[in-house]
């Protein structure tokens, strides 16, 4: 029962965070609010006894992706310059 309140409370804070992402002003904070739903989504597939695929998920999709994202931001602003 436990689990079922958390990934249902885990879900809503996912959705909200996906809602930020796309409504957000600052490209950063649209990277970091899809990153928190990759990680969330990774918590999400641990409770569901999916190990493995909670363990891809952190390190491809809230880890390098997100790595990934923000040299790409770094890169592109000192090109402006």
């Amino acid at each position: 029962m436990v689990v079922i309140i958390l990934t249902i409370v885990l879900g809503l804070v996912m959705i909200s965070m996906a809602v930020t992402a796309l409504t957000a002003q600052r490209v950063r904070a649209a990277v970091l609010a899809s990153g928190i739903v990759s990680l969330i989504a990774s918590i999400i597939y641990l409770l569901l006894a999916a190990p493995d695929v909670a363990m891809t998920e952190a390190a491809i999709g809230s880890g390098l992706t997100t790595i990934i994202f923000f040299y790409v931001l770094n890169k592109i602003r000192r090109s402006d310059v």
